[in-house]
């Protein structure tokens, strides 16, 4: 399944630059029916262990095959931190896909409470306090490996202070499973 799952973002992709669409979409649910299913899926493109491309869903609102076929088109040529992706760069990029659990709020009283109940290199974290949102995948604890790092980051992603834990916002966490 794993092949399959990176043939289609792969595929994907590739009809982009060539502005057609020829994932048999069909055949495709027929074989793997947990494609009609929603899922939650980010596609991440590395060009010399160096970003190129995230984008994904948070939440499960679409058949799992549209995800993944829509977030690796938008990976290659949509996300605004980089230019469309060329064909010379396609040949070379990495993709992995991750497949996101149903995000789940992390309660908690104060910093102490927080950083007892996240999971260094494992949680996802969605943190968001009014308007501004951000996530990290699992995977960026690996560049930003301590709890402090990780979360002064995340606040400065979703354009808040890099204190923001201080004014206690919201936090979601997830798991996923990577596929690569």
């Amino acid at each position: 399944m794993q092949n399959v799952i990176l043939d289609i973002a792969k595929h994907a992709i590739q009809d982009g630059f060539n502005h057609t669409s020829t994932i048999d979409r069909k055949a495709l649910l027929e074989l793997y029916p947990e494609f009609t299913k929603p899922k939650a899926t980010f596609v991440t493109l590395t060009l010399d262990n160096q970003l190129r491309g995230c984008i994904g869903s948070l939440i499960a609102h679409r058949a799992f095959l549209d995800d993944l076929i829509h977030n690796a088109q938008a990976a290659a040529f949509e996300d605004p931190r980089f230019y469309p992706l060329s064909l010379a760069e396609f040949s070379r990029v990495h993709i992995e896909v991750s497949l996101l659990s149903v995000p789940e709020v992390v309660e908690y009283r104060d910093l102490a409470d927080l950083k007892s109940k996240i999971h260094v290199n494992v949680d996802g974290i969605i943190l968001q306090k009014g308007s501004r949102k951000a996530t990290f995948l699992p995977q960026v604890w690996e560049q930003l490996p301590s709890f402090e790092l990780f979360f002064s980051h995340l606040c400065q992603k979703a354009g808040l202070e890099s204190s923001c834990l201080e004014s206690h916002p919201d936090i979601w966490r997830y798991k996923v499973e990577k596929v690569k």
